[in-house]
């Protein structure tokens, strides 16, 4: 059985889907999730250069436009549409955040709206507390594999299949990349102060430990924090602080008053730098017919708080 839980680590055909202890956490399943904790404190070893920072806050923005525009808006909600490639290329992008594949990803947001702070709801703070609605949900048994029954439509595409079940090779694919352009700045560019190790901690392991948990917060605080403007089925909140460092996803109110939106940020002066990367990409031709919102949408059960 434990042989069968290190095995899962790179493909998840390994994983042990019976219904006993649901509940529970398989400790040796997640302890690469723990060790990329660990390894933050590998920041304190190998020193800091404006290249690592730089490295590390372009891995951020990347990977949580792919979250927040592909697994969410788009894979979770169909607020556009794409061509195939361009649906794979932003899949794999964001399967490198770690954050496992699109179908899981998809399957559970969409069983989330489906049950938005309902007693069924996986990651609702207002049934299951904060900690259980922030980190400790995903690592249980019974949500670590993907509602299928709920991504019908995503199944068809092989390719999105083979990147959720073996979800470990876009991150591991960017930590290798990250680690070889370390040693060539290294070797070929040493004034940069940077090397592998470097622009692997700071680049990888660091970036991708703080995409998590400004991601999880949507799940967490956007549920208890924040201001309703529409008068929801749920406690979803808006709030600012937020919506700046996910992109856009903390006007969170506005979302689940109208999930097929790709625009978040309903006015002028709701930051959602997600849509405006989406904008850019429709002009490019990449993606198209975005969803608005409905101008009677805008004005439905507007609540005042």
């Amino acid at each position: 059985m434990q042989l069968r839980q290190i095995f899962a680590w790179f493909d998840n055909n390994n994983l042990n889907t019976s219904r006993d202890n649901a509940e529970g956490i398989e400790i040796i399943r997640i302890i690469p999730f723990v060790l990329l904790h660990v390894a933050c404190l590998g920041a304190f070893f190998v020193e800091v250069s404006l290249v690592a920072i730089l490295v590390a806050l372009v891995m951020y923005v990347l990977r949580m436009f792919a979250i927040t525009g592909f697994y969410h808006r788009y894979f979770s909600h169909k607020a556009f549409k794409t061509s195939r490639p361009i649906q794979f290329i932003f899949a794999f992008l964001a399967a490198s955040a770690a954050q496992r594949g699109p179908l899981w990803w998809a399957s559970h947001h969409r069983h989330h709206h489906a049950n938005s702070d309902k007693p069924n709801d996986s990651h609702s703070p207002v049934q299951h507390g904060f900690i259980w609605s922030h980190i400790t949900w995903f690592l249980v048994n019974k949500n670590f594999i993907p509602k299928n029954e709920r991504v019908k439509d995503l199944l068809i595409y092989p390719e999105l299949r083979f990147l959720d079940r073996f979800d470990v090779i876009a991150p591991l694919f960017l930590a290798i990349g990250l680690y070889i352009l370390g040693t060539a700045f290294e070797e070929n560019a040493p004034h940069f102060g940077t090397n592998g190790i470097q622009l692997l901690v700071w680049g990888f392991v660091i970036s991708t430990v703080f995409l998590y948990h400004m991601t999880f917060t949507v799940n967490s605080l956007a549920h208890v924090w924040g201001k309703r403007r529409f008068n929801t089925n749920d406690q979803s909140r808006n709030n600012p602080l937020i919506a700046i460092f996910t992109l856009g996803e903390g006007w969170h109110n506005n979302h689940h008053h109208f999930p097929s939106s790709a625009k978040q940020g309903f006015y002028w002066w709701e930051i959602d730098l997600t849509y405006y990367g989406l904008k850019v990409l429709s002009a490019l031709g990449l993606i198209w017919d975005l969803r608005k919102v409905p101008s009677e949408v805008l004005s439905n059960k507007r609540v005042h708080q």
